[in-house]
């Protein structure tokens, strides 16, 4: 049975950093893409940073890219998101996702990775980021 669990969430001020955490089982994080979206009030959700499980290739979203980066630690079985240089528009709650349907990250504008229908989710963490 996959399970995901997310932690690490929390309230900071703008400029600093925070690293959230998504604990994998039921399967290898090294063997399956690992991906992580955020949802903020009243938006929709959307895709922030994919892993691939085949070569571990890590892809962000541009919205984020140069100071978000997605990294895992195989001997973990753990998925990282770490947030640099937050804002207040980064305040969300961040979710990771999976699916033993996906081995890596789609990058491919016909169908990317943050429009995949993923089978699992984690129950999310709370980030705020507010002075």
């Amino acid at each position: 049975q996959v399970q995901l669990v997310e932690s690490g969430g929390g309230l900071v001020q703008p400029g600093e950093s925070l690293r959230l955490s998504c604990v994998a089982s039921g399967f290898a994080v090294d063997r399956y893409a690992v991906t992580w979206f955020r949802q903020a009030p009243g938006k929709e959700r959307e895709g922030v940073a994919c892993v691939s499980g085949s070569d571990g290739s890590t892809h962000p979203t541009e919205s984020v890219k140069g100071r978000f980066t997605i990294s895992r630690d195989n001997s973990k079985n753990t998925v990282y998101l770490q947030m640099n240089s937050l804002k207040p528009e980064d305040t969300a709650v961040y979710y990771c996702a999976a699916d033993l349907r996906l081995i890596y990250c789609p990058t491919n504008q016909a169908n990317p990775w943050m429009n995949f229908e993923f089978k699992n989710w984690g129950q999310g963490t709370q980030v705020t980021v507010s002075s």
